[in-house]
């Protein structure tokens, strides 16, 4: 859309509605916002807009309503976000820096971004397969098990065990220790395949069985798809949106609890710092009144990201205020999980 006044008229539409809930009048326009047009040209502008598929009339005689794709020009002109208050990064930063493990930093996390924003949040557990190890460690269990240790820089600690035949020796073991930790920590999944191959021939064919057998042990691990979940808070706010739903939640609901469905809408998001979709742009029947906001967390950024974190409400939501969330949560998770 290349006028910008129009652009201009139609943000008006969008924040009035969003604040109200109520269809805008071009009447509302004039008296709330300094559009330096006559009412004449805004009804117009609102009739160009209308034809153009950005704003609709839900009933005769009532003012208009954002489309989805009004909403979307909507959310593509937000160019810089609104940072949160001295207050609301002050809750981030104790409700976080007091969290004892990664299980303790998802929750706290989910809670808090359903606070913020007072819609549904949706944080996805950190992916083995996209996290880069931060260290390997062999613990001996008894002669013939070993204890493998592996925490990743996204802060999960996954533990397995290994059997072997012949009896481990703690010189062995601290040089399988300290060879292992060399080729992986710091890389992930893809940058170890190829070092841990090769490692089996840098020891004593007695030992080789031992070595293969904590290689494939790792690689399995990372392998694994048993780290694809969701922890979920805040479905409360969406019960009290129901009112922003021509049909009823129910379809929401049901969509919220088949996991794989967000997983996979996760997945097909844009890797900015802050995705939207909105309403028909989720491609999925229950959802097509919902918009999800969303970002990544770990990494030094976007695409280096471990995982998603993000919220799912109704359509009618401040799109500002709820990416400005996002993005603070998801930037202060990272830096914890950093640490």
């Amino acid at each position: 859309m290349s006028d910008e006044r129009r652009l201009e008229v139609l943000q008006a539409i969008v924040q009035d509605y969003v604040s109200t809930r109520e269809p805008v009048g071009s009447r509302v326009l004039v008296e709330r916002h300094q559009l330096g047009v006559s009412p004449a040209t805004i009804r117009n502008d609102m009739a160009a807009l209308e034809e153009a598929g950005y704003i609709a009339q839900p009933h005769t005689s009532a003012g208009r309503v954002p489309t989805d794709k009004g909403y979307r020009a909507f959310v593509d002109q937000i160019a810089t976000l609104k940072p949160l208050s001295v207050a609301e990064r002050h809750a981030i930063q104790e409700l976080l820096d007091h969290a004892v493990d990664l299980d303790d930093v998802v929750e706290r996390t989910v809670r808090l971004l359903a606070q913020l924003t007072h819609q549904v949040a949706v944080v996805q557990y950190p992916s083995l397969s996209r996290s880069a190890l931060r260290h390997l460690e062999l613990v001996p269990l008894s002669p013939h098990r070993l204890l493998v240790v592996i925490i990743t820089d996204a802060g999960r600690v996954e533990q397995r065990t290994v059997d072997t035949p012949a009896e481990i020796s703690p010189g062995v073991i601290a040089e399988l220790r300290a060879r292992l930790n060399v080729v992986s920590a710091g890389r992930r999944l893809k940058a170890i395949v190829g070092p841990l191959a090769g490692l089996p021939e840098q020891f004593a064919p007695e030992h080789r069985h031992l070595v293969e057998a904590v290689s494939r042990e790792l690689l399995d691990t990372l392998h694994e798809e048993s780290e694809e979940r969701l922890v979920m808070a805040g479905t409360a706010n969406l019960a009290r949106a129901d009112l922003d739903f021509t049909r009823t939640i129910g379809p929401v609901l049901e969509a919220l609890e088949e996991q794989v469905v967000l997983l996979k809408l996760f997945s097909e998001m844009e890797e900015d710092a802050v995705a939207v979709r909105i309403g028909t742009e989720n491609h999925h029947e229950g959802l097509v009144e919902a918009s999800i906001v969303a970002s990544t967390y770990g990494g030094t950024g976007p695409e280096e990201g471990v995982a998603r974190l993000g919220v799912l409400g109704p359509t009618r939501m401040d799109y500002p205020g709820t990416m400005a969330a996002v993005r603070a949560v998801a930037r202060y998770l990272s830096r914890i999980l950093a640490g």
